[in-house]
C-alpha cells in the first residue's frame, strides 16, 4: 500500500476537464491528470434515468492531498453533485510513486 490514490470525477466537456486539471496540477494537488475521451454515462438523478456525454478525469494524487483535491473539484465543478471517488494505489513502480509524492508535496 502506498500514499498514492487515484481520484475520479467527470466533466461535461473536454475544456472543463482541462481547466480542472490545470487548477489541480498548478496547486500541487495532483502530479498528473488524465482526461479520457467522451463517454456515455447512464445514471439516476432526481428519480429519473439520465443519459449524458461526459469525460472521465483521473487524478493522480496522495491521501494527504485528498481534502484539497475534493475542495478544488467542488469549487470548480458545474455539477450540483460531482462524482468524486478515490481509490488506493496498491502498488506501482518505485520511481513513478516517488515522482508522484514529490510533485504533490512540492
Amino acid at each position: 500500500m502506498t500514499d498514492g490514490i487515484v481520484v475520479m470525477t467527470t466533466t461535461e466537456t473536454q475544456a472543463d476537464g482541462e481547466r480542472l486539471a490545470h487548477v489541480l496540477v498548478e496547486a500541487n494537488l495532483a502530479a498528473c491528470v488524465q482526461i479520457l475521451p467522451q463517454m456515455t454515462s447512464v445514471y439516476r438523478w432526481k428519480d429519473q434515468i439520465e443519459y449524458g456525454k461526459e469525460n472521465l478525469i483521473l487524478i493522480k494524487t496522495t491521501r494527504s492531498a485528498y481534502p484539497g483535491v475534493e475542495a478544488a473539484i467542488k469549487g470548480a465543478h458545474q455539477y450540483e453533485t460531482p462524482e468524486i471517488i478515490a481509490v488506493p494505489v496498491e502498488a506501482g513502480s518505485a520511481a513513478y510513486l516517488a515522482w508522484l509524492l514529490e510533485s504533490v508535496e512540492a
